[in-house]
């Protein structure tokens, strides 16, 4: 039977190219879930917490201190991509945070990631840079851009 670790890790090996070297590994995801103040939320085909971990086609992880929460992760598996799944999964993180009472939100990103749009369309802008941070096989190195957004 799969479980939320399983779940996770499909999505992850079908979402990140290898080429860039973003993916994480099981044993880096199943130990930052054990650190406190980690937090997932997983989702449907429609944004929505899976019935079944099967049913899973994206993922979000996030480590909270004080009244700050990073979002470390967010992937949707490709054949759900443009169809809404990661806003919802954004919106949930979102919703969740402030419940958790962080208000300072933030993630960093390599530039050129597609992903920019859906963050600025929640409220992140972009709030430091670190020049020719990513190392990579291709194309590289790029930058490291840090977004942050304040709530409540």
């Amino acid at each position: 039977m799969m479980d939320a670790l399983d779940a996770i890790m499909q999505v992850m090996e079908a979402s990140f190219d290898p080429a860039y070297g973003e993916a994480w590994n099981r044993r880096q995801v199943g130990d930052t879930l054990t650190m406190p103040g980690t937090f997932f939320l997983l989702a449907d085909g429609n944004g929505a917490e899976p019935r079944a971990m099967e049913d899973t086609r994206g993922f979000a992880l996030s480590r909270a201190a004080a009244e700050e929460e990073e979002l470390l992760l967010i992937a949707v598996m490709p054949q759900a991509r443009g169809s809404g799944v990661g806003s919802a999964l954004m919106k949930r993180f979102l919703d969740c945070a402030q419940i958790r009472g962080s208000k300072r939100l933030f993630l960093e990103m390599r530039d050129g990631n597609p992903a920019v749009k859906l963050y600025q369309n929640h409220g992140f802008e972009e709030v430091g840079r670190r020049i020719n941070y990513y190392r990579s096989g291709i194309d590289g190195p790029f930058d490291a851009i840090t977004f942050a957004t304040i709530r409540g």
